[in-house]
């Protein structure tokens, strides 16, 4: 079971932090500004990339999220169940 919090704490902490560079960059109007850093609409992209970038904001968020519940919910559930399976049949 540890294996698996760990799978998940490196998914959770690599996507994680792919997405605060990201919305640093894109989702930040200005650091001298309001308070909204990380929160604000994002601007139309001017390129490839930009939208590039966003997309892969997006991605990289629910990659942590569901990354992070399928290794530390998902798996050690079916786990439990296969034991229980197993345990009931004989």
């Amino acid at each position: 079971m540890a294996d698996e919090f760990a799978k998940g704490l490196a998914i959770l902490s690599g996507a994680g932090m792919a997405w605060l560079t990201l919305a640093g960059w894109y989702r930040t109007p200005s650091f001298e500004g309001s308070g909204v850093q990380l929160i604000a609409p994002v601007e139309t992209p001017s390129s490839i990339y930009g939208e590039i970038g966003i997309a892969l904001m997006d991605v990289m968020a629910w990659f942590a999220i569901m990354g992070a519940l399928t290794f530390w919910v998902v798996i050690p559930a079916i786990e439990q169940t296969r034991e229980a399976y197993a345990e009931r049949s004989n």
